[in-house]
């Protein structure tokens, strides 16, 4: 007799694996919901779906890419800071060399690369 193989499900898809990594390091960040919407440019209503599992980013819009750089933004500052508290307070403190506080600059495109940018390059320093 052959055991059966238990029912699994579905491999999560890539807009699942996404929405979830962004709430997550947004929660992790405390980026409140309504920024994370500036963001991403996505609708409160969008925002709140997303958190409840009920909206799927789209890889075929700016909201995709968008979304990619803010996680890689998270994973940058926490493998530099390593800790949500420092994380958080770096966010919110003057940085000389963004000429801005980082949190100011993540809503919008420009200010989302340039942070990335930095944190690519500080953590290839350190």
């Amino acid at each position: 007799m052959i055991a059966e193989t238990p029912n699994i499900g579905a491999a999560p898809t890539p807009a699942a694996v996404l929405a979830k990594a962004v709430t997550r390091a947004a929660d992790l960040m405390g980026i409140s919901q309504q920024l994370l919407g500036k963001i991403l440019g996505l609708s409160p209503a969008s925002v709140s779906r997303l958190y409840g599992g009920n909206y799927q980013l789209d890889p075929r819009r700016k909201e995709w890419d968008l979304a990619l750089l803010f996680v890689r933004a998270f994973r940058s500052l926490d493998s530099i800071v390593g800790d949500t508290h420092s994380a958080r307070a770096w966010l919110q403190s003057d940085n000389l060399a963004l000429n801005a506080r980082p949190i100011d600059l993540l809503s919008d495109t420009e200010g989302l690369v340039s942070v990335v940018h930095y944190l690519d390059a500080s953590r290839a320093v350190g």
